[in-house]
């Protein structure tokens, strides 16, 4: 379940970078010789859960002839003290060194000799970790995502911890942690950003911070005026050791700071001077990025991926083109509408702003067992017939209806698109109808039944006698391979997203390797899950690399279920789970919008488009068709899976405008492109939901707020409390906002009273400026 006290996420600390396989500096190798240990990483995956992902054994033990480590006579402190260690020991990493690693199973009898044991500094529940690793989690190049782990070790010595990113070109950036979560538990977070796409990798290194514990007891210490002579030359150590550490680095200025608070860092000064010496911002961030990293215990390194941002963030319209442009003769005999009459709708479709046209099947159509009209089994000529029974005669999955025009029509069709700035996505429904090719020259490939038929799809009492399910198990190899080389085909013609027909129903082993296979040779492609499952499968398939998914939020119309699944979406499955909120398919049309009237339909393109990086609707939609087969079915009636529908999309009234108005609001404002940066608000009236999503710091933040009647037969009003503090706010401060529906500025602050009607029902709020109350 969602938390409720989630945090606006926002990257934690400056990066730096350098080389993975970069030589060690002098001052390292001078380190790591005097301790006599050499440095180990281990790569090894752990089995873990998305949340477990344990380190393992960083350094061998020093062998046992190994000299001890050198010590300089040479005093410090004006002599008061000698010196048991140098500057130059603190102004580099120093990795752990534990006993070797031994395997749990030479330990514990019978227990799997699989993941890792803990490093000098334990780490532990890594994430986003899929699948002890097996799996890469989810990203798109820009996007901030947070890194967690719980690191912790023994006694009162303080400890910190770093995100080391990888690239696919093997650079290497750290990224400093932050602790976060319950006080007390342990737990580190890191928001961290990848800037280009590729399969990235990282790990989590927590490592002994002598400073931090240092300063931890010189503030105490100094205070009471107790040892102020030793915590001073303590003190003085650390940061000579920082300020070597710097110079190295090429950071002068950072060393000069460093090296002045050294000098300035005398017994002899007032406490209260002192204090405020360790106290600076400069000497904090100084030391932040050069002090001393002893005992360095990472994790194993872990995959993540980046894709490109349409992954993430886009708009999908589905429409047939087979009804576009389709018309009845004289005789009531029905004419097929093609690719070539189906440029005006992708051209509309631009123009509301979707990025994504989605085609349902346009394959031929199978004749056996065809279903008619509104899913009867009689159909009457000229019925053209479920177009996800695929095949015929004139071919299978890589053919197309004849009706339609030519694979030339196609490649015009799709080439137009691309010229609008929009990407064409094609559906792969792997099942066959009886007159499928696949069913004469592989009937190995599906289930034969004890009087040597071939099995077609069931749902006991329905009986779907139009369609041949797969058997995968029969002859995977064939199988997988005609797959890959459809999907190919189709690559090869311009497609570059792929909307999968109930993958639920295909082994999840299958999927996976036809995604993995995909992704090596075309890693621009996307495939989108119709996942309308049980949890368990659909967020598996996005573990497995499904880009997108449908999700619950079509049967999510109560504001608490909302906020539920929403933070759910956001802050739990996020590494594997992208949500695409579709607010109505062909065959789904919730009972909201049967019954909700004109309003209903307004409040769900809201919530799904500013909810939601990535949404999308069926064509009718914008006409706010909601008459069903039947009362208490989601179906259609006269639904356009078994008929022609052709439209009138200019008719009144229409939900153009207000589509459009969204679709540009998207665009324009970053923050409505992300997932895992949405904070709901209080409101006093539990019909009336409202967010903020916010990205971005300074010049480039970004923030929308949302509000929204739930209820679309009357007007509701609420007060709604705005946490300031997400702004940088106070309770006095103001925000300077501008409704993206309407155009219309308003002076928004913590305490804000909106009256939403049904013909007025959301505000989708830009924040445009802030002030800050002067007293």
């Amino acid at each position: 379940m969602p938390s409720d006290e989630t945090t606006t996420p926002q990257p934690t600390a400056k990066a730096t970078t350098r080389k993975a396989a970069a030589k060690k500096s002098p001052a390292k190798k001078a380190a790591t010789k005097k301790a006599s240990t050499t440095a180990r990483r281990s790569t090894s995956t752990a089995a873990a859960t998305e949340t477990d992902g344990t380190t393992p054994a960083t350094a061998a033990a020093a062998p046992a002839d190994a000299p001890a480590p050198a010590v300089s006579d040479t005093p410090v402190a004006g002599g008061k003290f000698p010196a048991r260690h140098t500057p130059e020991e603190f102004a580099a990493d120093t990795p752990a060194a534990p006993a070797p690693r031994t395997e749990l199973s030479a330990v514990e009898p019978g227990a799997p000799a699989v993941g890792s044991r803990f490093g000098r500094i334990p780490v532990t529940d890594v994430s986003p970790v899929l699948a002890g690793g097996a799996y890469p989690a989810k990203a798109v190049a820009g996007e901030a995502f947070p890194v967690r782990a719980t690191i912790f070790r023994e006694g009162h010595d303080a400890v910190s911890a770093s995100v080391i990113t990888i690239s696919p070109e093997g650079e290497e950036t750290r990224t400093d942690m932050q602790r976060a979560g319950t006080p007390g538990l342990d737990g580190w977070e890191a928001w961290v950003t990848l800037p280009t796409e590729g399969d990235w990798r990282f790990r989590v290194e927590g490592w002994d911070d002598p400073w931090a514990t240092w300063l931890h007891a010189a503030e105490i210490k100094l205070t009471k005026k107790i040892d102020v002579d030793l915590v001073c030359a303590e003190g003085q150590l650390l940061l000579e050791g920082a300020a070597l550490r710097a110079e190295q680095a090429g950071k002068r200025s950072d060393a000069a700071v460093l090296r002045g608070a050294s000098i300035a860092l005398l017994a002899e000064r007032p406490v209260d001077e002192l204090v405020e010496l360790i106290d600076s911002n400069g000497v904090r961030r100084a030391m932040r990025l050069h002090g001393p990293r002893l005992l360095v215990s990472p994790s194993p390194e872990y995959p993540v991926r980046a894709d490109r941002e349409r992954a993430l963030f886009s708009s999908w319209y589905e429409f047939f083109p087979r009804s576009q442009g389709a018309y009845q003769d004289e005789d009531g005999l029905w004419h097929s509408g093609t690719f070539a009459g189906s440029i005006e709708r992708l051209e509309d479709a631009a123009a509301m702003g979707f990025d994504v046209v989605y085609l349902p099947p346009v394959h031929p159509v199978g004749q056996a067992f065809r279903k008619g009209r509104n899913n009867t089994l009689t159909p009457e000529p000229g019925d053209p017939g479920s177009v996800w029974a695929v095949g015929s005669a004139e071919g299978g999955h890589d053919a197309i209806h004849p009706d339609l025009g030519t694979f030339e029509d196609f490649d015009r069709f799709v080439g137009r698109a691309k010229e609008l700035g929009v990407e064409v996505a094609i559906d792969l429904a792997l099942q066959a109808s009886p007159d499928h090719p696949w069913a004469k020259e592989h009937p190995e490939w599906f289930t034969e039944r004890v009087d040597g038929t071939i099995a077609y799809a069931e749902n006991p009492p329905k009986k779907y006698q139009d369609i041949y399910p797969i058997n995968f198990d029969r002859d995977p190899e064939g199988i997988y391979h005609e797959v890959l080389r459809i999907v190919r085909l189709w690559i090869d013609h311009g497609v570059t997203i792929f909307r999968v027909d109930n993958p639920h129903t295909k082994p999840l082993n299958f999927w996976a390797w036809l995604l993995a296979e995909v992704h090596r040779t075309n890693p621009e492609v996307l495939f989108l899950a119709e996942a309308f499952t049980r949890p368990a499968m659909l967020q598996s398939l996005g573990r497995i690399g499904f880009h997108q998914s449908y999700t619950y939020f079509t049967w999510r119309t109560e504001r608490w279920e909302l906020e539920e699944y929403v933070n759910e979406l956001a802050y739990e499955t996020a590494a594997w789970v992208r949500p695409n909120f579709f607010v109505n398919t062909p065959d789904i049309l919730h009972a909201y919008l049967q019954y909700g009237g004109p309003a209903a339909f307004t409040i769900r393109a809201v919530l799904a488009a500013t909810l939601s990086p990535s949404w999308g609707m069926y064509s009718g939609y914008e006409l706010f068709e909601h008459e069903a087969v039947r009362p208490g079915s989601e179906e259609y009636l006269n639904s356009e899976k078994y008929e022609y529908r052709p439209r009138n999309y200019d008719q009144q009234p229409n939900l153009k405008l207000l589509v459009g108005k969204l679709n540009a609001a998207r665009k324009a404002h970053p923050a409505l492109q992300r997932l895992r940066n949405i904070q709901f608000q209080n409101s006093e009236n539990p019909q009336v939901i409202a967010y903020i999503k916010r990205t971005g710091e300074g010049d480039d933040a970004d923030a929308v707020i949302v509000a929204v009647n739930l209820d679309s037969q009357h007007t509701q009003e609420s007060t709604i409390h705005l946490d300031m503090g997400l702004f940088g706010l106070g309770e006095a401060d103001k925000l300077r906002v501008r409704d993206e529906l309407t155009g219309q500025e308003f002076d928004w602050g913590a305490h804000d009273f909106v009256r939403l009607t049904p013909q007025q029902p959301a505000h989708v709020l830009a924040v445009i400026s802030t002030e800050q109350h002067q007293d």
